[in-house]
């Protein structure tokens, strides 16, 4: 088979690249265009390319058909902690499990991977019978609590820290008298950085986007920005120009959350490129 052309290759895949992200950008750019337009548009054929004029009233609609400012506010908040709880206590369990020696390690950490082969909704009564005894329904504790830490994020961080994390480097930092905690937060804490980062940006996408359980545990009057979105589809008549302003809105916290934690990314990546 003939090799490329170093051009021709370097051609093609910024052309495959470019393909990508236009067809990735899409969705959200249209979502844009029929929330800046009125339902009576999205009949036209063809069908609206370019944004209307409707895209502020259409959000000003938004927040007075339902609480959205406080859907926001609580999306963030639950989001925001359950985010930064997952990368700091599965990091903590990431080294225990990968790099200090106890008995029943591995059955722990076996036990803990099982637990991902269990559906969410066979927990749903038992927990919520909980959360009504400890009195946490319609509060934020009902959310925040139970995901404070979750299997994929222990058994992500066990298998990034076995790899990078040498031994020789603990070692070292216990000559010098660092106790376990202190290697904890001088020596594995920088090391998982590029991993807590990516943990961090998929657990609070996923908390953002969690449906079922926000519906089922909090109040109409006090919503997350899904139960709101859902209270806007609702309707004998869909009205899509008030859901996708909605979404719209509920789209941008995410985007900034990877704009941040991607550049901690990188950044890690390549410190760690250039210490290798």
């Amino acid at each position: 088979m003939p090799r490329l052309r170093p051009g021709t290759a370097r051609t093609l895949t910024y052309l495959t690249l470019l393909a990508v992200a236009f067809f990735s950008a899409l969705p959200l750019y249209y979502s844009v265009v029929v929330a800046s337009r009125d339902n009576a548009a999205l009949a036209d054929v063809p069908p609206p390319l370019i944004p209307g004029g409707n895209l502020f009233a259409n959000i000003g609609r938004v927040f007075d058909t339902v609480p959205f400012a406080l859907a926001l506010l609580n999306s963030v908040f639950v989001a925001g902690s359950i985010a930064l709880s997952v990368m700091f206590f599965s990091t903590m369990a990431g080294f225990a499990f990968a790099k200090l020696r106890f008995r029943g390690s591995k059955a722990l950490l076996l036990l803990t991977v099982a637990t991902m082969m269990v559906p969410t909704q066979l927990g749903i009564i038992p927990l919520y019978m909980l959360m009504v005894k400890l009195e946490w329904t319609g509060s934020m504790y009902a959310l925040i609590v139970p995901a404070l830490i979750n299997a994929f994020g222990v058994f992500f961080m066990t298998q990034y820290l076995s790899r990078a994390l040498p031994t020789d480097l603990l070692e070292a930092g216990r000559v010098d008298g660092c106790t376990t905690w202190g290697l904890f937060w001088h020596v594995v804490l920088p090391v998982a950085r590029p991993a807590a980062a990516v943990l961090g940006m998929l657990t609070f996408m996923s908390a953002w986007n969690d449906y079922f359980w926000p519906l089922v545990a909090l109040t109409p009057e006090n919503p997350t920005v899904q139960v709101a979105l859902s209270t806007l589809a609702a309707g004998y008549v869909s009205d899509y120009a008030l859901s996708l302003a909605g979404t719209a809105l509920g789209t941008l916290p995410l985007v900034l959350v990877f704009a941040l934690l991607g550049k901690q990314v990188i950044g890690g990546i390549m410190q760690g490129a250039v210490k290798g």
